[in-house]
């Protein structure tokens, strides 16, 4: 198990130095230049030599690449071109209110998501299973966006007028404080995880109860709920992990465009402003921690999946 361990940990590590690079490479593609971006379309040429000398954009790209990794590996994460604020002191903020937005829906989702997908497979091919599988594959196939539109007209604007349909947290003061503003993200975050969780869980869940070991539990005398919590669920759980941190890990990703639609001051905002300013270390920043958030919740899926599989188990151990 230690080995295994330190191999994923290894090879986490050598996919991590492969995203600096190509996050690296990637904000050198974007197009128009830092410095006349910073100065403004009126700066004189002398005036954008100069600033691009003090920002470094004049070295060789390989030196800028060492200087930047160098910094990523010491915790300095650079300065933004844009506010010329630490990229350290801009995103601490802004990290804690996606954190806040990422914990609320994957501790809703999950838990969720695997009761709804147990209860499916208990129920099979009942109108409560087909119920659930239908809305499972219609919201499913809905884009986030889609469904925050829906949900702010449903419960903001025209229906229900319930919730905010935008963050109205004035500047210094954390959206949390009202918590009715997160109703509407954290609710669009959780029907856009839960249904695949749900069908995921609901095959897994289908395919343990035909087991042969909960047939013999049963033909024991096991009652159905020992039966559900000891023996089919457990082994429900392996599988259905790796689909919870795929969809776990994409919420790190997938916030960008909730928090631009409900005006969310997280890395999402940040990071779509960051690009219309041409924000180099601000982007890099934030595409990296968005990476590293996806390595790590995969390794976890990996090492919850040995862990609860048996079968798995021994053959680590082997």
């Amino acid at each position: 198990m230690t080995r295994l361990i330190v191999r994923r940990l290894l090879v986490s590590l050598l996919v991590l130095w492969v995203v600096t690079l190509l996050v690296f490479i990637a904000t050198l593609l974007l197009p128009g230049d830092p410095a006349r971006a910073i100065l403004g379309q009126q700066a004189t040429p002398e005036r954008i030599a100069v600033l691009q000398q003090q920002l470094n954009l004049d070295a060789p790209v390989y030196e800028r690449y060492l200087e930047w990794l160098g910094g990523v590996l010491t915790g300095d994460l650079g300065t933004s071109t844009a506010t010329q604020e630490s990229v350290n002191a801009l995103l601490g903020e802004r990290l804690l209110g996606s954190l806040v937005l990422l914990v609320a829906a994957a501790v809703i989702s999950a838990p969720l998501g695997l009761a709804l997908g147990t209860w499916s497979a208990m129920r099979r091919e009942r109108a409560a299973d087909h119920a659930i599988s239908g809305f499972s594959i219609v919201v499913a196939a809905l884009p986030e966006f889609v469904i925050g539109v829906a949900l702010t007209v449903l419960l903001s604007t025209t229906v229900f007028k319930v919730f905010p349909s935008v963050t109205l947290a004035a500047p210094g003061q954390p959206p949390w404080d009202e918590p009715s503003q997160l109703v509407l993200p954290v609710l669009t975050l959780v029907l856009v995880v839960t249904p695949y969780i749900v069908r995921m869980m609901r095959a897994t869940m289908i395919d343990v109860l035909d087991s042969g070991y909960v047939e013999m539990a049963r033909l024991k005398g096991v009652g159905e709920r020992t039966v559900i919590l000891r023996h089919a669920l457990p082994q429900a759980i392996g599988p259905v992990a790796q689909v919870i941190a795929l969809q776990l890990a994409w919420l790190a990703g997938g916030v960008v465009v909730v928090e631009f639609l409900f005006r969310y001051p997280g890395i999402g905002a940040l990071l779509i402003d960051s690009v219309n300013n041409r924000d180099v270390e601000v982007v890099q920043a934030i595409t990296l921690i968005i990476a590293g958030v996806y390595i790590v919740v995969n390794l976890l899926a990996d090492l919850v999946g040995i862990v609860t599989n048996p079968k798995l188990r021994t053959e680590v151990m082997a």
